[in-house]
């Protein structure tokens, strides 16, 4: 069967394997190690009100990988009042922040260590909206031919982990989880474009996939004895995040606004809308068969838009104290810095009052 991606990983990257520590991630920290760490609010005014109304001529860039599939199925595309000259394909947080420091990317949909990631390398960043998952968007996929049944299996083994993305935290929790250390396990540092390549070459024996990445692997390499290993690890947030610099634009901060409620709708939309969704994103953009697209779609919860963030920037310090306590990223701080507070309640008030809640009845 033809390969879904035939590169495999070079040999330069496969040498980045390593145990964790602070040795090993010092090029990821070294700005942080070196008090370079971002400052909460520079010349940006986050005490300011919002603007409500975005000036004409505007525009804004924004990497959001669902977002144009939806907006553009649920007929909303064409009514956003600002510009989107580009719609960069960047999704790891790694290279997400490269391009926020390049400025080809003004905001993004990511998981939340990014911004953790972010904040270690000294830029200021700041998440404007929270869509909050309970159930575990990532499968443990094993390589072809491994025994790993159990997570006990894990000791020993070889995984993919990225500690600047939403896959390094779901690594870490299945440790936590399984009762295993860092020291117990070899983590082979890549970012998450790599994962597959490295499950197809077997340089990893395991490593967190999302979807439709996972069925697509599944399907192709079950039969030579891929599976997944059960893990529960939840990684909780999905956000949308932007650099404090943009934020402190008054047209761009109006723009990113109104698309918090755009995006809020769009999700709300793909919940209500899944046959249609199924057929416009998971089988025309992403090429799964429609009965996978199902299967992904039976395995999602309904979008819940927190009112209130406390919960949430709980959450992002309980990650940021799990990653800063495995060596990456320098010392802990305080999560209250990645948030922008005016932005609370912008994503609940544009969806129904079933979508402010997580109550799943």
């Amino acid at each position: 069967m033809r390969k879904l991606i035939e590169a495999r990983p070079s040999a330069y990257r496969m040498r980045l394997t390593r145990r964790v520590g602070a040795a090993s991630l010092a090029v990821l920290t070294a700005a942080c190690v070196t008090s370079a760490c971002a400052t909460a609010g520079g010349s940006v005014d986050f005490g300011k009100p919002l603007p409500t109304t975005v000036p004409p001529g505007t525009s804004l860039k924004i990497s959001a990988t669902d977002m144009k599939v939806a907006l553009t199925s649920s007929g909303q595309l064409g009514t956003l009042p600002f510009t989107v000259p580009d719609w960069p394909n960047v999704s790891a947080g790694p290279d997400v922040i490269q391009a926020f420091k390049g400025g080809s990317v003004e905001l993004a949909s990511n998981a939340g260590i990014p911004s953790l990631q972010a904040h270690a390398q000294g830029l200021d960043t700041r998440i404007v909206a929270v869509l909050w998952r309970s159930t575990p968007n990532y499968g443990l996929a094993t390589a072809p031919g491994t025994t790993i049944r159990t997570l006990q299996d894990l000791r020993g083994k070889k995984i993919a982990y990225s500690p600047g993305q939403a896959q390094g935290g779901v690594v870490l929790r299945t440790l936590q989880q399984a009762g295993l250390s860092t020291k117990d396990v070899t983590l082979v540092q890549l970012n998450s474009p790599q994962f597959l390549t490295a499950l197809q070459g077997r340089q990893v024996d395991i490593a967190p996939l999302g979807e439709p990445t996972l069925t697509k692997y599944l399907a192709q390499y079950r039969s030579e004895g891929a599976t997944t290993a059960p893990s529960d690890a939840v990684d909780a947030l999905s956000i949308l995040w932007a650099p404090a610099s943009v934020l402190g634009d008054d047209g761009k901060l109006a723009a990113i606004r109104k698309f918090v409620e755009y995006w809020a709708r769009a999700k709300v939309w793909e919940w209500e809308n899944q046959d249609r969704w199924i057929a416009d994103y998971y089988v025309g953009n992403q090429g799964v068969s429609a009965a996978d697209g199902r299967r992904i779609m039976a395995t999602t919860e309904r979008p819940y838009f927190p009112p209130n963030w406390d919960r949430a920037i709980e959450w992002e310090q309980q990650t940021i104290d799990l990653i800063t306590g495995s060596g990456a990223f320098g010392k802990s701080f305080d999560a209250h810095q990645l948030f922008d507070r005016r932005f609370e309640q912008v994503a609940a008030d544009a969806v129904a009052p079933r979508y402010r809640t997580n109550a799943q009845g």
